[in-house]
């Protein structure tokens, strides 16, 4: 089966499905918040830093020193305030997953849930061996299969 410019034998292929796949709003709420705790946090301790030190001693040096360590928070909070931004704008999107025997998965999306579940149908099992049918009788004490 191909998946874009990926080959996955089809023995390999264990399950096939579609779901939604939504974007974590939750966590990238905590995540901004922290982020935004931690910015103004280390913002707050070198201001405090800069008054402690003897730069304060030093008027322009230390307004220096101040004006760049708001400017750098404003910065990182603009980042994550895009971050986050992307995260809360982001669309949901139907996906048929493809996972195999080992750690690949494929994964297409589609805006239309009625097109990836025609891609499911393609794909019939009964066209397909899965193996050989064991059938055991008995309690313990197997050792094997017997072919017939």
């Amino acid at each position: 089966m191909w998946v874009g410019g990926a080959a996955y034998p089809l023995q390999n292929i264990t399950r096939v499905y579609t779901f939604l796949l939504t974007p974590r709003r939750g966590e990238a709420t905590v995540l901004f918040l922290k982020r935004v705790g931690i910015v103004l946090s280390v913002a707050f301790a070198l201001i405090i830093l800069n008054g402690i030190t003897g730069f304060a001693g030093d008027e322009g040096t230390s307004q220096t020193i101040t004006q760049l360590v708001w400017i750098g928070a404003v910065v990182s909070l603009v980042y994550c305030v895009g971050d986050f931004g992307a995260v809360l704008t982001a669309a949901s999107h139907w996906v048929l997953a493809v996972e195999t025997a080992g750690a690949s998965t494929a994964l297409v999306t589609s805006k239309n849930t009625q097109h990836l579940n025609e891609l499911t149908l393609l794909i019939n099992p009964r066209n397909y061996h899965f193996g050989d049918n064991v059938n055991m009788y008995g309690g313990s004490g197997n050792v094997g299969m017997a072919k017939s």
